[in-house]
């Protein structure tokens, strides 16, 4: 039985824009295709500023990203998503960066090495919790053999994680090197593959399956006609809410029905791209606006949760020579005045990427038969006409 919901004024905005979707025939037009659609897709505008070309990180110049992604027989559901800040040695050519946390029940290898010196030098990669040391030895033979670095003796590899033992036997750490290596090697621009891909496989968002989205804003020419893309790995509970609405309450996910696992607990990972002159000390506060992402979706950050951003710039004006022998650096850089329309842009497009996981994941059954069902877009669909109706007669409330 579903408990009485009431709905608050804020969201008559909200209503209103489904009332002219639902007149206009756009609202729902892909439910009946094969594809599962992205949530603008489906209907639903998140937000104010215009995405990029391709909605995707990879809407920032230089940014490709990656995925290796395992499916195999019962117990094998898991991956690797690669993202690379730019074409050239990240080592010599380090780009600034800023980590923020949400809750810290996870490990992000090589964050206190970017918390001291502002600096990202290799490329970034997310997968499960079990596999994030040979991820790290991955990582290091890449930077090791590239071109020019045969005096390396230090790397500080990135990697992030959430834990897919849920439907994945995490146990058996089925990631190699290989995988690792093959996922960085696939590093392209373009559209990114969402869903149930790469680090994104086996997790799951809110009790229904998630898995990767990714979400981009471009800002207008007079706040400086920058690009924020996110990319996101959803592994994470709470109650999930769209556009203001709490349909996690109203659409209890089979998971919560019987119980079988803690739908609060899981971890996000939050990496933010841009091309905007950032040094890292702003780079660390727009990581932080990504994490509103979370917030915004339903998410609280519970106990048992990692939730970090990481948030980089490809500015080639930012960037630290590896090789320089000057002592002085001088760089062209935002003031903390210019921020505001980047924060905005960070955190409709963690929103966005957040929901996008959701809409494009499909159900998946793994490790010892368990099932995870995906977002229901039908019953979505049903329960927005009920809104809908029930604003009409103005009762202000679902039953």
């Amino acid at each position: 039985m579903i408990n009485k919901i009431s709905i608050i004024s804020s969201t008559n905005l909200f209503f209103t824009f489904i009332c002219l979707l639902l007149f206009s025939g756009v609202l729902f037009s892909f439910l009946q295709a094969q594809e599962r659609p992205r949530i603008r897709d489906f209907g639903l505008t998140i937000g104010v500023l215009p995405p990029g070309p391709n909605n995707a990180i990879t809407d920032v110049p230089g940014v490709k990203v990656g995925q290796v992604t395992l499916i195999e027989g019962e117990s094998i559901r898991t991956g690797v998503t690669a993202i690379l800040p730019h074409d050239g040695n990240i080592y010599q050519e380090k780009v600034p960066a800023g980590v923020a946390i949400g809750n810290a029940f996870g490990k992000l290898m090589g964050s206190t090495q970017i918390e001291e010196l502002g600096t990202l030098e290799t490329p970034v990669v997310l997968t499960n919790t079990l596999s994030v040391p040979v991820a790290a030895e991955a990582i290091i033979d890449y930077i090791l053999n590239l071109p020019g670095n045969e005096n390396v003796f230090s790397v500080n590899p990135v990697v992030g994680e959430t834990n897919d033992g849920f439907l994945n036997d995490i146990r058996r750490r089925f990631i190699t090197k290989e995988h690792v290596l093959e996922a960085i090697r696939r590093a392209s621009s373009g559209p990114v593959e969402e869903g149930c891909v790469g680090a994104g496989t086996g997790t799951i968002c809110f009790g229904f399956k998630g898995g990767i989205g990714t979400a981009s804003r471009r800002l207008p020419e007079s706040r400086g006609g920058y690009t924020v893309g996110v990319l996101v790995q959803t592994n994470f509970g709470g109650i999930l809410q769209i556009k203001g609405l709490p349909v996690g309450s109203l659409l209890r996910s089979p998971a919560e029905e019987t119980g079988s696992f803690l739908s609060e607990e899981g971890s996000c990972m939050i990496i933010v791209a841009t091309d905007a002159p950032l040094d890292s000390r702003n780079l660390k506060r727009l990581a932080k606006r990504a994490l509103l992402g979370i917030a915004r979706t339903g998410g609280y950050f519970s106990n048992g949760s990692g939730d970090y951003a990481l948030a980089f710039s490809v500015a080639p004006e930012v960037r630290l020579k590896a090789r320089s022998k000057d002592n002085l650096q001088t760089q062209t850089v935002l003031r903390n005045e210019a921020m505001s329309p980047l924060f905005l842009a960070a955190a409709e497009a963690s929103e966005e990427a957040i929901l996008n996981s959701l809409f494009k994941a499909r159900t998946m059954t793994g490790f010892k038969g368990r099932k995870v069902e995906a977002l229901p877009l039908d019953k979505l669909k049903e329960l927005m006409i009920k809104v809908l109706e029930e604003m009409r007669e103005g009762k202000g409330e679902i039953k």
